[in-house]
């Protein structure tokens, strides 16, 4: 503990800072010039995953993973009561996209079964909403000062986790709000963030010349893939304060995770954002290194001896890519997917939020990938769509879900706001960029038609949620309690692996 605070102390200081950003300077100019020599080329698309998600005890209320669960194959996150799911990146091509959706299936009953032998359950869901005992507030705000550093207790000990918060907290005067419909909090620590799970897919683009379009029109697709996505529409019911629960189900976001992880963050530095197009590849490397920076670590500090390997060549200008938390984001020097010895350049796709079942986690990922991969192959004019009216989209889409007012750009170069004629396009250049992949029909129905049958029957999780928990409030269920039973027929239902659209 002692020698974690420690770290943290170090990392505040401004010899420190200084120091590291000098090596984040070097080795991106390193990075840059491995750009421009074709060093990210690669043969092949690439394909990869993250999946959180938290846990919850026999009765449904939030609590700690065990560390009996941590042992198996998954990873710690944020909150004590997260867990992240990760997969080996493999091939985006023919059969490996369907191995590595069954090891993300095995990792996660593995991880479940460990659950179960420990009273808990791992619950995919974008927000936990059933607060642990002590109250929401109370768990979110238990801190301690020890050496001068607020620690957390219910933040996974972690010295880079603890040197974010205070970086954040020193920048903030040592208090964060969280303003969303019907809840106005203060928050002594970034943890309120751990308040959501989500998913983030990866792709690997083999041509680095290429990147920059892959880049753009992947800002494009955001707010009409999220818009399918969305299932965060409510906090905590004892957050609200409110003496009409249907004023909160009408004005609720229908994904908060947006505006709480940029709420936890922004409030020192506007580092949560939609993100800026790029004209040149290494624009990406030069958007990084002027993103300002946030709890710098140096190497010496967590490991010694000579830095050979990749990831020891780049380690700052990666940890400082660790707090670049913009909604998409280029991941570049990573090892390949595949043979050879180059590196990689990938799109990393973040404002997804997790999904009820593990079919629809990589239905999302499949879709991400294919649309993508289908825009670029035909040369499609969406990317010509201009950068407001994307983002615009996209905050549309995290209030209003499927309601979004969302803009596109067809095939046969035609502005259209028609949702039905942006989505029958979208799935159709979604299947068309996993076909040219080798992907066989048989798996693309399996995984990308029970998300476009949510646009058909105009449902998403969060829709799901909200008309629950107006059912019971018109039942005459107070509001807490009609939160808590929507929550727990989720769980309920989620267990079954029917997707939402097949839920009652």
């Amino acid at each position: 503990m002692a020698d974690r605070i420690d770290l943290v102390s170090r990392s505040l200081e401004d010899t420190t800072q200084r120091e590291f950003d000098r090596r984040v300077d070097e080795q991106a100019a390193r990075l840059t010039d491995a750009v421009r020599a074709g060093r990210l080329d690669n043969p092949s698309f690439g394909l990869g995953i993250e999946l959180e998600a938290y846990a919850v005890d026999d009765t449904g209320r939030l609590t700690r993973v065990p560390d009996t669960v941590l042992e198996g194959p998954c990873e710690k996150e944020l909150g004590r009561h997260n867990v992240e799911f990760n997969t080996s990146p493999n091939r985006f091509d023919g059969d490996e996209a369907t191995v590595q959706a069954a090891q993300l299936r095995r990792r996660y009953r593995r991880v479940q079964q460990a659950a179960e032998q420990a009273d808990t359950e791992i619950v995919l869901d974008a927000m936990w909403t059933i607060p642990p005992r002590e109250g929401t507030q109370a768990y979110l705000s238990d801190v301690r000062e020890r050496e001068g550093v607020t620690i957390a207790e219910n933040m996974t000990p972690s010295a880079r986790y603890w040197a974010i918060d205070n970086d954040v907290l020193g920048q903030t005067e040592g208090a964060i709000t969280l303003s969303v419909p019907g809840a106005e909090r203060e928050f002594p620590s970034i943890l309120f963030e751990s308040l959501a799970s989500s998913i983030q897919p990866h792709v690997q683009v083999p041509d680095v010349e290429a990147f920059p379009r892959y880049y753009n029109t992947a800002i494009r697709t955001l707010g009409p893939v999220l818009a399918v996505a969305t299932n965060a529409p409510l906090l905590p019911p004892d957050l609200y304060d409110v003496d009409d629960p249907y004023r909160v189900l009408e004005e609720t976001d229908h994904e908060l995770r947006i505006p709480v992880f940029e709420q936890s963050i922004n409030q020192a530095w506007e580092k949560v954002c939609f993100p800026a197009e790029i004209q040149r590849t290494a624009e990406t490397i030069d958007t990084l290194v002027a993103d300002p920076t946030c709890a710098p670590f140096l190497r010496e500090w967590l490991a010694d001896g000579d830095r050979e390997t990749l990831t020891d060549r780049f380690w700052e200008l990666n940890h400082k890519r660790g707090t670049y938390w913009r909604w998409l984001r280029a991941v570049i020097g990573g090892q390949p997917v595949g043979q050879g010895d180059h590196w990689s350049i990938r799109i990393e796709y973040r404002p997804l939020p997790t999904q009820p079942t593990i079919a629809e986690n990589i239905g999302f990922q499949w879709l991400v990938a294919g649309l993508v991969r289908g825009l670029c192959a035909a040369d499609h004019p969406l990317v010509s769509l201009e950068h407001d009216a994307a983002k615009r989209s996209f905050y549309s889409a995290v209030k209003n879900g499927l309601d979004a007012d969302l803009v596109w750009v067809t095939a046969d170069g035609d502005r259209t706001t028609d949702r039905a004629v942006l989505y029958e396009e979208l799935f159709a250049f979604a299947r068309r960029g996993l076909r040219m992949q080798g992907i066989a029909t048989e798996s693309i129905e399996e995984y990308l038609a029970p998300l476009e049958a949510r646009w058909t029957a105009r449902t998403t999780p969060s829709r799901w949620k909200l008309d629950r928990v107006r059912e019971q409030l018109d039942a005459g269920m107070p509001f807490d309690d009609a939160v808590h039973e929507m929550q727990t027929e989720y769980i309920r239902q989620a267990r079954t692996g029917e997707p939402i659209t097949q839920w009652p």
